[in-house]
């Protein structure tokens, strides 16, 4: 699969189709449509099952090193969320530029502080789910390519190596989706 179809693919999933659009005209900085709405809609369509089944959330990241604190990353994810409250899915939004003050409080470990959007992308546990649409551009930003993800291939981010998150993320999604691998 190709840039041009990873794209085409995606869009088939209707809340990723209206959010691209509507994030842009948000206007936040950096701003990509990440993580599980983009890849469990390939998951999805090839299963042959509908492109939003089973997806729980949409994840939003944009950077904003302005002002870390939790009162302005509040003000925008609450801004977003009344920019879309008739759509029915949970987003989550998140400023890249801030993950390293919660991060270790909330998974464990130690967390870098982020430059971009697509630096926090490019954490993500498992190799092949680190994409991300960047919603003013529509440019396709996949950190290892998609042929991971487009073959079921789960293999930990070597970037970002932790053994049992990360088999608690892979083994979740071998639940929903039995046909992946998890390779070690």
């Amino acid at each position: 699969m190709d840039e041009r179809e990873f794209y085409a693919s995606v869009l088939r999933n209707p809340f990723n189709r209206e959010l691209l659009p509507r994030l842009a005209a948000i206007g936040l900085g950096q701003c990509h449509l990440t993580a599980g709405c983009l890849f469990q809609t390939i998951w999805n369509e090839m299963s042959g099952r509908a492109p939003e089944w089973g997806i729980k959330d949409y994840d939003v990241f944009y950077f904003d090193d302005e002002d870390l604190s939790w009162e302005a990353e509040d003000r925008v994810i609450r801004h977003v969320s009344e920019a879309l409250a008739d759509l029915p899915v949970n987003i989550e939004v998140r400023n890249q530029a801030r993950v390293h003050l919660w991060y270790g409080q909330r998974f464990g470990g130690e967390y870098p502080q982020l430059r971009s959007t697509r630096s926090g992308i490019d954490l993500y546990l498992i190799s092949g789910t680190c994409v991300g649409i960047d919603v003013q551009t529509s440019e396709i930003y996949a950190t290892d390519g998609l042929n991971d993800l487009t073959s079921g291939l789960l293999r930990m981010n070597p970037r970002n190596p932790k053994p049992d998150l990360f088999v608690q993320k892979a083994r979740s999604y071998q639940e929903r989706w039995p046909w992946l691998e998890i390779v070690a």
